[in-house]
């Protein structure tokens, strides 16, 4: 503590006690002329106090003599043992002192240390003189205190047994990594030799999917934003609704399944054909909805709806006649909904319907649309299961520059600043959009046919090569996808819709694969190419697309 002392010529002076009392004021002089007299610098030397008794010394090298000499604990060989750097020691010195632990728990320490928290770097003595003594000046005067080298042979014992320590540890993690590459090989081996069973795993990924892995596809139905959207796109609900009032001999006093019956507008226009029973399965949360509709329209005697996966569930029959679903997704195939109407087909539909193909001869106009069809029948009577019946999946070429420099040529220039390297992110993802008809530059070219009587869920992943013929001298921007379905086999009055580019607007869109470069291409050219659709693994409702077009390939994802 300061004190305050009169200055020549007899000036007041406050004198303060060492027992910390309040100053006293004296008589003499004016207050305004006191003047502060610093204490001795140096101050009362600071007392080093041992890390495990109350004895006090003049330095921390005479705690770390007295240490090693009475406690039989070397700082040295603790810091060489551990690798301790400067804030190490810190840590070391507060855990001593915070958690008193014992000789034999500090020396048999490995690591992790438990001083190695940073709450230990925290002082618990305050201006403890041993944590301002830097561990590098450790003197020998703990060797002193044992004849012949003790110490330091105990030091080498130390360090010797954390070198066997790490070799120990090394040699583990070899071991380890020694097996790892097995594994990896064999994986390798069993990935090249077995790929006809990936490819069959990977049709049945559907059927095998967790509950857990589906809880976000189906949550995305339970919102009644997308069944509205559906049931106003008035190319698909009417020719639904066409199909079914117009052919009701197809549903009249048999027994319907609607998979994925949504708000079950399918199962009630079934219902209103005359259908004997429909059953409705849907696994989201909007069948709750569906079965207050049907209750409001006094169709609940006719339809009977089940919530849950169609591969899971069990239907109040053991088998129905006709299937019905909407089941098509972007570019028809996405979210692999078609896996499960199979699965239905497979396991509900009764016997005596008639298996056919599909000839690949239709006849296509400039508006994207058949004009003709015609089948084989095969076997038994002519009578399908499934509706729709066929469906099939087109391309054409696109030559819309202003959405080109939309998507891509934007990223040139972004409020002054390059971001091209954006497009490598952009372009490998398919772009669900309308794509006007006069931006068309090719005609267009069927990919695949789908015979849903007939079609197994290994032939939904494909390769097609194709033929573009060019209509027009442009730039060709993106290739185009479509699908068209058809309710054709043994219905009175025909009905069929096309999601083309050409046609009335659906909610499905078309489906864009933008090139990054634009291709030249003249009148009369064919354009020839190749695509490759797949489900992708970690995801099998989203699709993997690879398109070569023009010696250009590039693979796309629809998810």
């Amino acid at each position: 503590m300061s004190s305050r002392k009169a200055l020549p010529g007899g000036e007041a002076q406050v004198v303060a006690s060492a027992s910390g009392a309040e100053p006293c004021l004296s008589d003499s002089g004016s207050e305004s002329a006191w003047e502060e007299v610093e204490e001795d610098p140096e101050g009362p030397a600071l007392q080093a106090r041992c890390l495990f008794c109350d004895r006090c010394f003049s330095s921390p090298e005479d705690v770390f003599c007295h240490c090693s000499s009475d406690h039989r604990f070397s700082i040295e060989t603790m810091v060489r043992k551990h690798g301790l750097d400067f804030y190490g020691y810190i840590k070391l010195v507060n855990f001593i002192r915070m958690e008193k632990p014992t000789l034999e728990c500090l020396t048999s320490t490995s690591a992790p240390a438990p001083w190695e928290g940073e709450e230990y770097l925290k002082p618990v003595l305050e201006d403890d003189p041993l944590l301002q003594y830097d561990i590098e000046d450790v003197t020998d005067c703990t060797n002193t205190s044992y004849p012949y080298g003790l110490i330091e042979s105990s030091s080498l014992l130390e360090r010797l047994k954390c070198a066997e320590h790490r070799a120990e540890l090394a040699e583990a993690a070899l071991a380890r990594a020694q097996e790892d590459l097995h594994k990896m090989k064999q994986f390798a081996q069993d990935f090249v030799m077995n790929a006809e069973v990936r490819s069959n795993s990977a049709a049945s990924a559907i059927a095998d999917l967790q509950e857990n892995e589906e809880d976000v596809y189906f949550s995305s139905y339970g919102h009644y934003g997308i069944h509205e959207e559906m049931i106003k796109d008035k190319v698909r609900t009417e020719s639904y609704r066409d199909f079914i009032y117009h052919n009701p001999h197809i549903f009249r006093d048999k027994i319907i399944l609607d998979v994925g019956c949504g708000t079950g507008i399918l199962s009630m226009f079934a219902a209103k054909a005359g259908a004997k029973k429909v059953i409705g399965v849907d696994q989201s949360d909007i069948i709750y909805q569906a079965m207050d509709i049907i209750r409001l329209n006094g169709l609940d005697d006719t339809i009977s709806l089940i919530k849950g996966r169609i591969e899971e569930v069990d239907l109040p029959a053991e088998k129905v006649d006709i299937i019905i679903s909407e089941w098509m997704g972007y570019f028809l195939l996405f979210e692999s909904m078609l896996d499960s109407v199979i699965y239905a087909r497979n396991k509900y539909l009764g016997k005596g319907g008639s298996e056919t193909k599909v000839q690949k001869g239709w006849q296509y106009c400039c508006s994207c649309l058949a004009t003709s069809i015609t089948t084989t029948e095969t076997s038994g009577q002519s009578f399908l299961k499934v509706y729709p019946d066929i469906c099939s999946i087109s391309l054409v070429a696109v030559g819309d520059l202003n959405k080109h420099a939309d998507r891509l040529a934007f990223w040139d220039d972004v409020y002054g600043f390059n971001m091209s390297c954006m497009k490598k992110a952009v372009i490998p993802e398919a772009v669900v959009d309308v794509s006007d008809s006069s931006t068309l530059l090719s005609e267009s070219c069927v990919i695949k046919w789908i015979d849903c009587n007939v079609v197994s869920a290994s032939e939904l992943e494909f390769s097609s090569e194709f033929t573009l013929t060019v209509m027009k001298t442009s730039l060709c921007t993106a290739i185009a996808g479509y699908f068209d379905i058809y309710f054709e086999k043994n219905c009175n009055q025909k009905v069929l819709f096309s999601t083309s580019p050409c046609s009335a607007r659906t909610h499905w869109k078309q489906t864009l694969f933008f090139l990054e470069n634009p291709i030249h291409v003249g009148k009369g050219e064919e354009l020839k190419g190749k695509i490759t659709i797949h489900k992708n693994r970690k995801d099998p409702r989203s699709l993997i697309i690879t398109l070569s077009v023009k010696d250009v390939k590039q693979t796309y994802s629809l998810q």
